[in-house]
């Protein structure tokens, strides 16, 4: 209680604190310090894609072969690895945009305590998905050097492949934090895995789109994995054109989107 005539503490109207702003980049900060000290885990994220790579590209693509792919015929390997990269982003800004934003959300409340700070909702949700697609950065740099060094990357426009990877986790970072504010318990985490899986395995991630049926075709241009696995191999192999904007167009709006989904839903979760 204060005491009579004395001055009420002023409340910081939210235009004080641009959403996205500065404050944002206090949520990417915390979450570096945090990963740090789990650093083996995020070391680890991207072994499953190379396993595929060795097991796919080079084992059984010495098998198969080569595939034409842009009026060109390219090895298997050299095929397979682009989508394993777009893949590797995915996996890292879905992984933590979802199970490591649940955990804050439901369990740890951090972000009730972020609140008790300048920080709004939206910051909060900036700086969740800036966090999310930087880990996937992480993971894509580390399977693009292996590509490298594998020599799996024929073209020097792949250089443009980490700028498109930030792209890839930018889109699965804000789907999926907009998707994990509806979730409610632990077991509706199972369609996470259930939407992520038949991606990997169907978006022309090991097979060219060609070799599906028609109407399969069209379900798969829809999925935001195959525009980034289209745009990475694209890139690595040099075939450039006009095409790659629909791409870049999809994902930037599909991240965008997703993110203004996630803080809104935050301000609506931690507001009331």
């Amino acid at each position: 209680m204060s005491a009579p005539g004395a001055p009420r503490p002023r409340r910081l109207p939210r235009s004080v604190v641009p959403a996205g702003a500065g404050l944002a980049r206090m949520v990417l900060e915390r979450d570096l310090v945090t990963a740090r000290k789990n650093w083996r885990a995020l070391a680890t994220g991207f072994v499953e894609p190379v396993f595929y790579l060795f097991s796919l590209g080079v084992g059984l693509g010495s098998l198969v072969g080569t595939l034409q792919v842009g009026g060109r015929q390219v090895p298997y390997a050299t095929f397979v690895a682009p989508g394993l990269l777009a893949a590797s982003a995915m996996n890292g800004a879905v992984f933590d945009s979802t199970f490591n934003v649940f955990w804050k959300l439901k369990y740890a409340k951090l972000y009730d305590a972020m609140l008790a700070t300048p920080l709004g909702p939206r910051d909060i949700a900036v700086g969740e998905v800036a966090w999310a697609q930087l880990r996937g950065l992480v993971y894509a740099a580390a399977f693009l050097l292996v590509m490298l060094m594998a020599g799996l990357l024929p073209s020097w426009w792949a250089v443009l492949a980490l700028p498109a990877a930030v792209l890839v986790g930018v889109a699965f970072a804000g789907v999926g934090m907009a998707a994990t504010t509806f979730m409610r318990s632990w077991q509706d985490f199972e369609l996470v895995t259930l939407a992520v899986l038949p991606m990997f395995l169907f978006s022309a991630t090991f097979y060219p789109l060609s070799t599906y049926p028609a109407g399969v075709q069209w379900v798969v241009r829809l999925t935001p994995l195959y525009h980034a696995v289209s745009l990475i191999r694209s890139l690595t192999l040099g075939i450039v054109g006009l095409p790659l904007l629909g791409h870049v167009l999809y994902l930037a709006v599909l991240g965008v989107a997703g993110t203004v989904v996630a803080g809104h839903r935050l301000e609506r979760l931690l507001r009331t």
